[in-house]
């Protein structure tokens, strides 16, 4: 049995915040704590091939912890200076180049973005001019991705992108919220900030980078282009398969994710932040966090590049990283003058985020582990306790889990699919043998189940239990001229991709390397899913075809520009 899943276009993620503390700095966990995390993340929750975690105490003392091995097939350790790509952390030194211009002189915060483009690039306006500010703090309205993003090679999404496009979208985009007026994370902004800046300076990115970041804070091992050095010693990235993918290269929007790092170059880097060491970058350090604003969350604000994490009395200043074969994270306390940097060559969906955040704020809480089922402890339970569980329990409109008994034999069925038999691990947590999920019940003061929660490739969907017919959202008939308006393909994120097709009155969705499912309006422009608990919401300018598709799921909503006919 293997359930159906959309996966989602990768996001900045927030930890759920435990109620506070008194705040008082705690100190950083031993390095055989730190390894016992990376051990279980790596051996038990298949996670990551390798994980190399560097930590700077208050004092400036460096301590680098690594499990793991170099590659499926290359049983080389990892160390401090194995090198990564690290992504979206990328926008941190973009922002760091804005913040050092303007201490230079060069630039403004609220100069226009067109200020520094060729005159013959429209960029967009609505209710004002898109500034630096905006790109470094995602206020600007831009979208996630362009939408003539249209990869040769989906392995390798950003590689032939070219300058050329990226002012054609431009100068054609139309905004669809005021300039500032929130914060939408943008790839294509953190990208676009590096090509102006780059522009300003008379050079390339990466010249740009090393000249006035890597060279003055010694930091030799960081860069986009490979040095032999570097090279040899790359860790190959994997999918979350634990299968090598090839590296990305990003040519034009090098400003939003194309730097490649080790941990000893990136806890050099956060001592320049916390200013452990002198830099010639202090000042333009310390402005960063001097420009912030909400993020539309209480938790979270949003700096130039930093995000802050307020919990438990304290803040984390930090940001994370994600491409096709790899996922990062660096942070520091402020207050403890404590920094984490976590490097995993595995682009899993969850990312070591949760590992960066324990490190420094401990009652911030680890993923909870999920072992193979095959290492599971299988106990007994009496018949009649498991008679409270059998029932039919709801997990999307069409898609019922049947919890059955068959005198000492427990039983799932999923909508569709195979009777399995589950095991019990306690009273209330079953696992399945035939494939990696488990099944959590939840009681009432009479201790009958009132739902049940599914957790399988690292997601859990709470599913309440049901008497009589399952509710389902009332579906509506739309005329196909209507329906024909969102057929197209809908970019979600580099190599995923929903496309949508009509069939007479029938509209039905295909996210890359999945099924094909139909989905069903209640209105106009809002559909759902039958096999999953999903929602679609169709954006559309005038009489034209649809420009955007929002997916509703898992309280998230990314936004897919169209990027096809």
């Amino acid at each position: 049995m293997k359930a159906i899943w959309m996966i989602l276009g990768l996001a900045v993620a927030t930890t759920a915040v435990p109620a506070q503390s008194n705040g008082t700095p705690s100190p950083l966990p031993t390095d055989a704590e730190i390894r016992k995390i990376l051990v279980d993340r790596v051996d038990v929750q298949k996670q990551s091939v390798g994980l190399v975690v560097g930590v700077l105490e208050a004092g400036g003392l460096r301590r680098i912890v690594a499990y793991g091995k170099r590659a499926v097939g290359d049983n080389r350790p990892l160390d401090g200076e194995t090198v990564f790509e690290i992504g979206s952390i990328t926008k941190v030194f973009t922002a760091l180049l804005l913040a050092d211009a303007v201490q230079r002189g060069e630039v403004a915060l609220d100069d226009p973005v067109a200020k520094y483009l060729p005159a013959t690039v429209k960029v967009p306006e609505r209710g004002r001019a898109i500034t630096l500010k905006d790109l470094a703090m995602h206020t600007s309205g831009l979208p996630r991705l362009p939408d003539n993003l249209k990869p040769k090679d989906s392995a390798n999404p950003y590689a032939d992108y070219s300058t050329a496009q990226m002012y054609e979208f431009l100068s054609a985009h139309q905004l669809r919220r005021d300039v500032g007026a929130e914060y939408d994370y943008s790839n294509f902004g953190g990208g676009l900030l590096g090509h102006v800046l780059a522009r300003r300076a008379g050079t390339d990115y990466e010249t740009l980078m090393r000249t006035r970041i890597a060279g003055p804070l010694g930091m030799t091992h960081t860069g986009i282009a490979l040095t032999p050095e570097m090279q040899a010693r790359l860790a190959p990235g994997h999918n979350p398969g634990l299968e090598r993918v090839a590296n990305w290269d990003l040519p034009t929007l090098a400003g939003a994710g194309a730097l490649r790092s080790n941990a000893n170059d990136m806890l050099t880097f956060l001592a320049a932040a916390l200013g452990v060491k002198a830099s010639p970058l202090q000042r333009a350090f310390d402005s960063m966090l001097a420009t912030r604003r909400p993020a539309g969350n209480a938790a979270l604000d949003i700096a130039l590049g930093w995000h802050v994490l307020k919990a438990q009395g304290t803040e984390v200043v930090w940001h994370n990283g994600g491409t096709g074969g790899y996922r990062t994270w660096m942070g520091y306390e402020p207050k403890s003058r404590n920094a984490v940097v976590v490097l995993s060559n595995v682009g899993s969906a969850g990312g070591p985020d949760d590992i960066g955040q324990h490190l420094l704020v401990p009652a911030l809480p680890l993923r909870q582990s999920t072992p193979s089922n095959t290492s599971r402890t299988e106990t007994k339970v009496d018949a009649a306790v498991f008679d409270r569980y059998v029932g039919r329990y709801q997990l999307a409109p069409s898609a019922i889990l049947t919890i059955s008994r068959k005198d000492n034999q427990f039983f799932v069925q999923l909508t569709g699919q195979p009777t399995l038999e589950i095991f019990a691990e306690s009273e209330k947590k079953f696992f399945l043998k035939v494939v990696d999920a488990q099944l959590t019940f939840e009681t009432d003061a009479q201790n009958k189940a009132v739902s049940v929660t599914l957790h399988q490739n690292g997601i859990d969907q709470r599913a309440p239990r049901i008497e009589g017919e399952p509710a389902t959202p009332k579906v509506i008939t739309l005329d196909a001229a209507v329906l024909e308006r969102y057929v197209g393909a809908y970019q979600l994120a580099p190599g995923a991709t929903l496309t949508v097709t009509r069939t007479d009155n029938h509209l039905f969705v295909q996210l890359t390397g999945q099924p094909s499912f139909e989905v069903f309006p209640t209105a106009e422009r809002e559909f759902f899913y039958k096999v999953v608990n999903a929602q679609l919401t169709f954006e559309v300018e005038g009489q034209g075809p649809a420009t955007t598709v929002v997916l509703h799921q898992n309280g998230q909503s990314p936004r897919a520009p169209r990027i096809k006919p």
